[in-house]
């Protein structure tokens, strides 16, 4: 059963899409409108998305991952945005280190 967007993906997610391009702009605005429709099993904090397409729009086309940034803090670790027929679809975390990150750290993106 879908849950609303705690506020930290919710966080994750507009830190991600802060691009001023069509893609990220149409995938922000979907944010208001989407779901957790469900959970990593292995423990960490990946989530997948579900969009009331009735609401919004899909975004252009393009790539997936939509985004892949690596966090400041933790070092190593990074998150991607993947969607589906332009739809969000998953906010998956992923790091370097063996444990899985549990919860979503705060959202301060670097360059690598």
């Amino acid at each position: 059963m879908a849950e609303s967007l705690p506020p930290d993906v919710s966080a994750t997610l507009n830190a991600l899409l802060t691009g001023t391009d069509p893609v990220s702009g149409a995938l922000r605005a979907q944010i208001a409108h989407t779901r957790v429709a469900g959970r990593c099993g292995c423990g960490c904090a990946t989530v997948d998305l579900e969009v009331n397409r009735a609401a919004v729009p899909p975004a252009p086309e393009h790539g997936n991952p939509a985004v892949d940034a690596w966090y400041a803090v933790p070092e190593n670790a990074g998150a991607m945005i993947f969607t589906q027929d332009g739809y969000l679809s998953l906010l998956e975390i992923y790091s370097a280190s063996s444990d899985p990150i549990a919860a979503w750290p705060t959202p301060c993106f670097v360059e690598r």
